[in-house]
């Protein structure tokens, strides 16, 4: 900051216990600007902004090659205060509400409020990942003749609504495998699964209904993982990036046995929502299930997942 400007700052309020905000919502906020000694100033305005960026580079030979791809949602600017020149009093200032007041404001701490309302839209929620981003942010910046612009920046949280339309989110899941031993076990084995739906909100247990006929000369136990494949996509080309998010192995069922399971994973209420409408970056979920085989390639089963935001999943029907 310059010897004028001690600081800007930008803060907003919390609309639920998550500080989540979604499309519609409003956002109310204030800009903090501190001042050393009395400065003229030409605006001070806030700007709020959505976009999804992916960046990666790739070393072919000796030459590195950078891929990149952005895509914006919105960007909206608001002066909470400018310069109006002419008129019988010089350059003053106006407000949002048509207020003027003096361009030169007093030493201190000064507060200005601001609000707006993000718009409609189907836009991924807000995600980090290894090569790109979602991210929703507040800029506040503070304008003044002849020196650099002091600026400040604040993200929010953006939680895509589901499209609770979709009745693939409602819809079971099944899968089956099986598998005949070799060398060191003999006999067969099968695996069949079936999940409640694919779609399941964070911080829910995921109920899996397990059949294995163990036909071998040894005991198999099931193993469980839920994993994450980030896809980022710039220039024609994609990167891909998989994640185990949790990994569980169940009891062993015995040789020349049938047993029914019920195994409930439970989804950390963390986990980053699907995106899987944006063209640049995804975010996908599977649910893995296989039985552990000694030397042998294990027969495994992998069911697709949509990891959902609360507010949304509470519009879901129970489940019986």
């Amino acid at each position: 900051m310059s010897s004028t400007v001690k600081n800007i700052s930008i803060s907003y309020d919390a609309i639920n216990e998550l500080n989540t905000f979604s499309s519609g919502d409003f956002i109310t906020g204030r800009i903090i600007l501190e001042l050393a000694k009395d400065a003229e100033i030409n605006s001070l305005s806030v700007k709020a902004k959505g976009k999804t960026e992916v960046l990666w580079t790739e070393h072919h030979n000796k030459n590195t090659v950078t891929y990149h791809a952005k895509e914006k949602y919105f960007s909206i600017l608001q002066h909470v205060l400018q310069k109006q020149s002419g008129g019988d009093h010089g350059a003053r200032l106006t407000d949002q509400c048509g207020e003027t007041y003096s361009n030169v404001i007093v030493a201190g701490s000064h507060v200005y409020p601001f609000t707006f309302q993000i718009p409609h839209g189907d836009m991924p929620s807000s995600f980090n990942g290894v090569h790109g981003k979602v991210i929703y942010t507040l800029e506040a910046k503070l304008s003044r003749s002849m020196r650099l612009p002091s600026k400040t920046k604040a993200t929010f949280n953006f939680v895509s609504k589901p499209d609770m339309s979709n009745p693939q989110l409602m819809s079971p899941q099944y899968g089956t495998k099986s598998k005949k031993m070799k060398l060191f076990t003999s006999g067969n084995a099968s695996i069949n699964i079936s999940t409640e739906r694919m779609g399941y909100m964070q911080g829910e247990g995921l109920k899996i209904m397990v059949e294995i006929e163990n036909s071998s000369s040894r005991a198999l136990a099931p193993k469980y993982a839920i994993y994450q494949k980030q896809s980022f996509f710039a220039r024609g080309k994609r990167r891909v990036s998989t994640n185990d998010i949790l990994k569980e192995v169940g009891e062993p069922v015995p040789p020349s046995t049938n047993q029914k399971i019920t195994k409930v994973l439970n989804i950390p209420p963390d986990l980053p929502t699907s995106i899987l409408k944006c063209p640049i970056l995804k975010v996908e979920y599977k649910l893995k299930v296989y039985l552990d085989v000694p030397y042998a390639t294990d027969p495994e089963i992998k069911v697709p997942l949509v990891i959902l935001a609360p507010d949304g999943f509470s519009q879901f029907p129970a489940q019986s």
